[in-house]
Order: C-alpha cells, then sequence, then structure tokens
C-alpha cells in the first residue's frame, strides 16, 4: 500500500555568525563569569500559561514578516514558518546583550516594558515542549543547532541554556576547512529533515566562524483525506491574464466555514489528525490587498470563533512550494540592524563582543496531497444528504495558515498565488 506523504513542510533558519574584528586582546575577559538571571528558577507554573504571551507576540510577529514579505515579493508565492524564526531569533537574544538583545526582541514583537526577557526565554522553552509533545498522529519536532569554530570556547552558561530553553545543541566545527564544515552542517539539517531539505547552506565565506540553524519539521494527515479518483485536471487564475493547470483535489464533505462579509472572503477550516489544522482563505476576485491590509491576530481570532461547520464541496489544488528568504533584510527593515554590524555585542555567547551575524536565511518547503490511497479515503466519506452543496473552489490566489490548535501558535503562513511555480 502507498502511503503519500502530506503536507509536509519544513524549514529551516539560519544565522551565519562572523568575526569581524579579533584585534581586541582578550585577557581581560579571563574574570569569573557572573551568574545568568536565567540560572534562578521561577517556580514551575502552567506550560500553557507561561507560553500565552509567546504565542501572542510571535502571531504579531508572523504578520509583520508577512508584510516584509509580501512588499520584497509582489507577486510571488510566499511561504514561511514564524514559530520557527522566532525561536532561532529569541535564540539569539540569549546570546546578546545591551541594545543588541533589545532590538531582537522588539522585531520579534515583544514589549520589554512589560515583558522580561526571562519570561520570554521561559514562555519559548514551554512552548517548545509543547510543540514537540509526543503524538502518533502528527510528526512535528522542532530545534536549534549551533555550529562553533573549535576555536571559539561558548561560555558554559550560555550551553547549558540553549539546552535547557531551546532544546539547542552546540557543533563543534572546523570552520578552517569550509567544505568540510558546509558538508557537515548540510548533513545535520538532511537528516533533522528527513531527507526533504539536502542543501541548505549554498556556500560557506571562509571567515564565518559559527552557523545557527533552526529547524522545523512537520508532516500529517487530513482527518479526512480526498479520494484520488476525485482530483482532476483545472485551471488556476494566477492573474487577469495568467491561467496554469493544475491537478485540482476535490472533496464533498462537512467543513467549519465561514464567509466573511466585510473582508469579501471565504475562511475553510481543514483539520490533520494530531490537534493541527489549516486555515485556507480564499478571497473574492480583486480582494487580495484589502485581506492583507486586515491580516491580524483580531482577525484570524475573529475568523476561528465565527466557524460554522457546514456542507461544502471543496476544490483545493495539489501544490509544492518553497519558501527562501534572506532574514538578515527582512531583520534589518523591522529595525534589527546591530547584530548585523561592527555594533554587535553577542558577548553572552562567547564572553568576547567581537562576533556578528554576517547571514541569516530561512526556508520552508511545503507539500499538499490527498494523502491517501482510493481504499482508505473512502473509508472516512461523511453521510450526505441528496442535494448538492456550495463549491468552494481555490482557483485564484489565496491565503493559508497552519496553526496548532493546541498552543494557537501559527507554524507556517503562506500565500499561493501560483501553485506550479518552481
Amino acid at each position: 500500500m502507498m502511503k503519500a506523504t502530506l503536507p509536509l513542510c519544513l524549514l529551516v533558519a539560519m544565522l551565519h555568525l562572523t568575526v569581524h574584528s579579533l584585534t581586541q586582546t582578550d585577557h581581560h575577559n579571563d574574570k569569573p563569569e557572573a551568574t545568568d538571571p536565567q540560572e534562578l528558577h521561577p517556580h514551575e507554573g502552567d506550560p500553557l500559561e507561561s507560553c500565552r504571551h509567546i504565542v501572542s507576540s510571535n502571531a504579531d510577529f508572523a504578520f509583520q514578516f508577512y508584510r516584509q514579505a509580501t512588499t520584497q515579493e509582489a507577486g510571488k508565492n510566499i511561504f514561511f514558518s514564524p514559530v520557527s524564526i522566532s525561536a532561532a531569533f529569541a535564540l539569539l537574544a540569549l546570546g546578546s546583550r545591551a541594545t543588541s538583545q533589545a532590538q531582537v526582541l522588539e522585531g520579534l514583537a515583544f514589549n520589554l516594558t512589560d515583558t522580561r526577557e526571562e519570561e520570554i526565554h521561559n514562555g519559548f522553552r514551554h512552548l517548545l515542549l509543547l510543540l514537540n509533545r509526543p503524538s502518533s498522529q502528527v510528526q512535528l519536532s522542532m530545534g536549534n543547532a549551533l555550529f562553533m569554530d573549535k576555536h571559539l570556547k561558548p561560555r558554559k552558561t550560555f550551553l547549558k541554556d540553549i539546552k535547557k530553553l531551546y532544546k539547542g545543541k552546540v557543533v563543534s566545527s572546523n570552520f578552517q576547512n569550509s567544505t568540510e564544515a558546509k558538508k557537515e552542517i548540510n548533513d545535520h539539517i538532511k537528516n533533522k529533515t528527513h531527507g526533504n531539505i539536502n542543501q541548505i547552506l549554498e556556500d560557506l565565506d571562509s571567515n564565518t566562524l559559527m552557523v545557527m540553524v533552526n529547524y522545523i519539521y512537520f508532516k500529517a494527515y487530513w482527518v479526512n483525506p480526498f479520494n484520488i479518483k476525485g482530483t482532476h485536471k483545472d485551471y488556476f487564475h494566477v492573474n487577469v491574464k495568467t491561467s496554469v493547470e493544475v491537478k485540482m483535489m476535490t472533496r464533498d464533505g462537512f467543513y467549519k466555514a465561514y464567509s466573511d462579509r466585510k473582508l469579501s472572503c471565504e475562511v475553510v477550516q481543514i483539520p490533520y489528525k494530531g490537534d493541527v489544522a489549516a486555515l485556507f482563505i480564499l478571497p473574492n476576485e480583486g480582494k487580495m490587498k484589502q485581506l492583507e491590509a486586515a491580516l491580524t491576530k483580531d482577525t484570524v481570532a475573529k475568523w476561528e470563533k465565527s466557524l460554522e461547520r457546514r456542507r461544502i464541496e471543496l476544490r483545493i489544488p495539489k501544490l509544492s512550494i518553497l519558501g527562501n528568504y534572506d532574514l538578515k533584510k527582512m531583520f534589518m527593515n523591522l529595525g534589527v540592524t546591530d547584530v548585523f554590524s561592527d555594533r554587535a555585542d553577542l558577548s553572552g555567547i562567547t564572553g568576547k563582543p567581537e562576533v556578528k551575524v554576517s547571514k541569516a536565511a530561512h526556508k520552508a518547503l511545503l507539500k499538499i496531497h490527498e494523502n491517501g490511497t482510493e481504499a482508505a479515503a473512502v473509508t472516512s466519506t461523511d453521510f450526505l444528504p441528496h442535494s448538492v452543496p456550495p463549491v468552494i473552489k481555490f482557483s485564484r490566489p489565496f491565503l493559508l495558515l497552519i496553526v496548532d490548535q493546541y498552543t494557537q501558535s501559527i507554524l507556517f503562513m503562506g500565500k499561493i498565488v501560483n501553485p506550479t511555480e518552481k
């Protein structure tokens, strides 16, 4: 029996850190380290409660990042994992100090007057625990790895915190041999993403001393698969001038849906097994800009409250899209500039100030299939009355949110402009 892999999304956010000045002598750094505030354990609260405001700020960041992506890539598919980018940069903040740190956390949409740094890291620790919860029905794993030149000596408190708070591991690598270091990093990610991203790093600058990689791997199955027999050729209208041929999946059944009159769009929630759901949002002809302008966590919360179970005939194109982003450019637009410049203070990592981030990149991959063989698909047919249901057909650009229902985290977010774009 063939197992179709359904949507498989994964992504990698990477930060390359390079040394930008080795002129300072470093013997003045030999004094014993002070205890970090993260060492002091507040009493353990409810993990869900602890990550509530993290999730809220992460959602704000997701929509800010989305706006950056649309301005940089107008008319292109967009696909990224906001939760993964947030975790990677929060980990960077853990190793940053002073203005560098404040900029990173504010860039991630945290309000530092009402949230302490310690609460943020503790919140991420709980969020990662909850997202990596063992479940037979959905594969979701997320983690961080820091590859450091073997001559760099990371601080012990940092090593302990990266492991405890961010499920991170530090790998000592030989960056003098950049080919070897590049292979080691690519192999690590290939392994963590089950072979789906073979090459996260295309080139490695010869003076790189540190590379930070965040990965998220997500593979889930629809609660109600589409019957392969129902998939047919159809057209997707990219814009007024362009149409492309796609394989359109079809299913007649009960879905939670909502027609937003004010924003002129249809919202359909399609559940995966294992407490994760996809929200497909289809704006009416010519209403995409208006929809994007109104995209906030309040809008999404309103949709989720308004969803009602009704019978529809759903048509969605099969697709496989890749998002690839230069995070350095995008974060600089969000006001995070110091960590990428000679003003960077990342002394929380090595105890020395002369390190900066030279590159930060992000890759995300999404595949949407019927997921199931004909035989398996038949078992979950809804009992339907003999009437003709309304058709909701995703045959023009639409938005997509994949949400972890348990923590309410936005795992992935995207805009499908052209399902056939390579």
